[in-house]
C-alpha cells in the first residue's frame, strides 16, 4: 500500500516527505484496496519515476480510477488557495503533492488479480489476494518468499472487514502465517450489535424527520455510502406495509465521487455476498429505490440547503475535512431540529472527529458554527473489525504466526490489542513505529529497499519527535514571514528584523522543549 497521511495538518504534512527509498529499487506494488490512506501516494510514486506495476484486484482498479483523478483535483484545489493566500502575504508560491493529471497517469501502471488466484510478481515471490470484506475488492494479502530453499509466509491484513456487512462477503479466514501484520483501528474497541444499531438509525431518521430537520450524514464516498443505500433499500423492503415516513422521506447523494462509486459497485457484482445476489437474481437493485436521488451539479447540492423540506444527505468527505459534506455542515449544524448522524471512523485532528468529541462550536470554511443539531454515532456500519473481529480472525487460524506486527491505529488502540494478542494466544506482538525497518526473521540476503538500521527503540521516538518539531518549526517560520510581509513602515520593518534573531531562537527552543527528545 501508498497512502495518503490524514489526520491532523502535522500528520498531513508527512505527504510532502521524501520516500524513503530509491524507485528503482522498487519491484512492485501490492495494494489491498482502494481507500486513499491505503492508496493516495500511488500518483507521487509516478511523480518521482515508479513505472512498475500495481497489482490489485479489478474492483480496487476500477475504484482507483475515480478516487485517485479526485485525489489530484482536492491536491490542486488546496493548493491554489494556499497560493492565493502566499500572494496576498507576499510569499513563494508551491506546487501540489501531485495533480489530476498524474493520477490519471498513474492508473496506467494497474495489473488487475483475481481473488483467489497465485501469481508470481517477481520470482521467488508468490501471492494470493483473499477478500477482506472491508469495501468493495479489498483484499487480505498472502505473500510467499523463497530463498536458500526456505520458505516463509508473510500474511498483510489490509483492512479487515466485519462479518455480516451488507453487500460485502465476511473477510477469508486464513490457514495461518509465519508472520502476521494486522490493522487494529479497532483493536480496542467492540463494535454494538448489528441488529440493534440498524433499530437506532431508523429511529433516530423518523426522530429527526417528525421534528422537521434534515438528517446529514458525513460518509466515505466509497464503502459507507453504498452500504447506506443498501440498508436504506432493506429497510424500504422491511416497512412497506407500515408505510412510516421513513419510507416517504428523500434521499440525496450529494458526492460526485460517491455516485461515480456507487456506479463501480453496480458493475462489480461479483464480489458481492449471497443475499445481495439474490435480490438481483429476483430483479431488484439493492444499490436503487424509488425516493433515492443523486446530485451530481453544484446547483443541486446548492438545492439541497435552499429547499426547506426534511430530507436525509449523504454526503462526502467521511471525515468532513473536505468536499461537498462542509456546506451542509455549515447549514445544518446550527439547527436543533437536524441530525449529524455519523456511521464512520473519525480519525484524530479531523472536524468529524471535534464534532463527535462534543466541541460547542467548530470552524467551516473560516466561519464559527455553534454546534445545535443532535449529533450521533452509529458503528453499525463500519468498515473495520473490532476487537473481538480481530482476535477470533487470529484464533481461526491453524497455523499461528511466530510474531505480529500491529499497523494502522491510535496508540491506545495498539497497545490495548497488543495485551489482548498476549493474554489470548501468548504471541509475540510488536507495534511498528513510523519509518522503523522490523527484520522477520527471513533469510533473505539480497538488496533491501530501506537499508538496515539499529534496532534502538530512542530512533523511532527521536524520528517522530524531529518529524513533529520539523512541522511546528516551518509553521512557526509562517508567522514569522507573514509579520514581516504585513509591515507598513520602514520603522516597523527595522523593528521586527532587529527582534527577529531572537524571536526565531527562543522559538525553536520552547518547541525542542516541548517535543520530547530522547536522551541520549
Amino acid at each position: 500500500d501508498c497512502g495518503l497521511f490524514q489526520g491532523s495538518a502535522r500528520e498531513e504534512q508527512l505527504n510532502q516527505g521524501p520516500f524513503p527509498f530509491e524507485m528503482d529499487d522498487l519491484d512492485f506494488l501490492l495494494l489491498t484496496h482502494a481507500h486513499i490512506d491505503h492508496s493516495g501516494r500511488i500518483p507521487k510514486l509516478y511523480t518521482h519515476g515508479y513505472r512498475g506495476p500495481v497489482y490489485a484486484t479489478k474492483a480496487t482498479a476500477d475504484l482507483c480510477r475515480i478516487m485517485l483523478p479526485d485525489s489530484g483535483h482536492i491536491q490542486e484545489s488546496e493548493q491554489e488557495w494556499q497560493n492565493r493566500k502566499a500572494r496576498r502575504a507576499g510569499r513563494a508560491e508551491t506546487t501540489p503533492l501531485y495533480t489530476m493529471e498524474d493520477a490519471v497517469k498513474s492508473c496506467n501502471l494497474f495489473k488487475p488479480v483475481k481473488y483467489d488466484v497465485s501469481f508470481n510478481p517477481a520470482p521467488d515471490v508468490r501471492v494470493v489476494f483473499r477478500d477482506a470484506g472491508h469495501i468493495l475488492g479489498s483484499a487480505v494479502l498472502e505473500i510467499w518468499v523463497t530463498e536458500d530453499g526456505q520458505t516463509s509466509k508473510i500474511v498483510f491484513s489490509g483492512d479487515l472487514g466485519n462479518n455480516d456487512m451488507p453487500i460485502l462477503r465476511d473477510p477469508t479466514v486464513l490457514d495461518g502465517a509465519d508472520y502476521l501484520v494486522i490493522e487494529s483501528t479497532y483493536g480496542g474497541r467492540k463494535h454494538p450489535r448489528a441488529q440493534d444499531e440498524v433499530e437506532r438509525f431508523v429511529t433516530i431518521i423518523n426522530e429527526t424527520i417528525d421534528g422537521g430537520g434534515n438528517v446529514v450524514i458525513p460518509s466515505f464516498a466509497v464503502g459507507r455510502t453504498q452500504e447506506i443505500i443498501y440498508e436504506l433499500f432493506r429497510q424500504e423492503e422491511r416497512f412497506r406495509s407500515r408505510r412510516e415516513k421513513f419510507l416517504r422521506t428523500k434521499v440525496y447523494i450529494d458526492s460526485p465521487l460517491a455516485i461515480s462509486a456507487t456506479a463501480v459497485f453496480r458493475q462489480n457484482t461479483d464480489c458481492y455476498d449471497e443475499e445481495a445476489r439474490r435480490y438481483i437474481a429476483d430483479g431488484k437493485n439493492p444499490l436503487d429505490f424509488p425516493d433515492l436521488h443523486f446530485t451530481p451539479s453544484v446547483d443541486e447540492s446548492k438545492w439541497l440547503n435552499e429547499d426547506p423540506g426534511s430530507k436525509i444527505i449523504i454526503s462526502a468527505s467521511g471525515m468532513c475535512d473536505a468536499g461537498r459534506i462542509k456546506h451542509h455542515l455549515k447549514h445544518n449544524l446550527w439547527r436543533p431540529e437536524s441530525t449529524i448522524l455519523f456511521v464512520g471512523y473519525q480519525a484524530e485532528g479531523t472536524l468529524g472527529r471535534r464534532i463527535v468529541e462534543g466541541a460547542d462550536k467548530v470552524r467551516v470554511f473560516g466561519d464559527e458554527i455553534v454546534v445545535r443539531a443532535r449529533v450521533e454515532s452509529i458503528e453499525g456500519f463500519s468498515g473495520h473489525a473490532d476487537c473481538d473481529g480481530l482476535i477470533n480472525w487470529i484464533a481461526a487460524m491453524r497455523h499461528k504466526p511466530a510474531q505480529i506486527l500491529l499497523v494502522h491505529g491510535e496508540t491506545e488502540s495498539l497497545e490495548t490489542f497488543a495485551e489482548t494478542i498476549g493474554r489470548r494466544f501468548g504471541l509475540e506482538t510488536h507495534i511498528a513505529s513510523l519509518n522503523e525497518t522490523v527484520t522477520l526473521g527471513l533469510p533473505v540476503a539480497h538488496r533491501r529497499i530501506v537499508p538496515e538500521r539499529l534496532r534502538d527503540p530512542r530512533m523511532v521516538l527521536a524520528t517522530y519527535a524531529l518529524d513533529t518539531l520539523q512541522a511546528d518549526f516551518i509553521s512557526a517560520m509562517e508567522q514569522f514571514k507573514q509579520e514581516v510581509a504585513r509591515a507598513k513602515t520602514q520603522e516597523e520593518l527595522e523593528a521586527l528584523l532587529a527582534v527577529l534573531p531572537t524571536r526565531i531562537a527562543a522559538t525553536a527552543g520552547e518547541l525542542v522543549e516541548s517535543h520530547a527528545l530522547p536522551e541520549g
